[in-house]
């Protein structure tokens, strides 16, 4: 999509200086298609609805890729298969989806993990002269988070 920037440029180059629109699409180096986009709209700023690829065909198998995926990551690191040989392992039980949803799972799953895990910050408060210790531990399918208060700066003096 293209930014406020080249929005401005693009109406800029049409309306003030009266280039054609093939001009325009040579000079600023994008297609005939988002040209005509901007000019035809009174928008300055183009949002992507899409946030995220669907994967229709590979919702069905997400168990038995999870347990690939886990089976795969506890056994030794030079063992460990490629996501094409996970891939084709998935495609032997009878998935007929393609192998870039496949390939993109695990990296999806990464990140909403790691969402998951950034949503649970607590910030520590405390009171002027007293200080603390904030343990932040991941124990499987949780979030441990543990605030102990000590009184005064006993660990500063050591």
């Amino acid at each position: 999509m293209p930014i406020v920037e080249t929005i401005a440029k693009i109406r800029r180059a049409h309306v003030v200086e009266g280039k054609s629109i093939k001009t325009i699409r040579r000079e600023l180096r994008v297609s005939l298609k988002t040209v005509r986009k901007v000019l035809r709209s009174e928008e300055t700023e183009f949002d992507d609805d899409r946030r995220s690829q669907p994967q229709p065909k590979i919702g069905p198998w997400r168990d038995e890729l999870d347990r690939l995926l886990a089976a795969n990551a506890a056994g030794p690191s030079r063992g460990r298969l490629t996501l094409m040989r996970v891939f084709e392992e998935l495609r032997g039980l009878g998935h007929d989806g393609g192998c870039n949803a496949v390939r993109r799972y695990p990296a999806d799953r990464r990140r909403r993990e790691s969402e998951a895990t950034a949503a649970a910050y607590v910030p520590p408060s405390f009171a002027p002269g007293v200080s603390g210790t904030l343990c932040i531990g991941r124990r499987p399918g949780s979030l441990v988070i543990a605030l102990t208060r000590n009184s005064g700066c006993a660990g500063a003096a050591r």
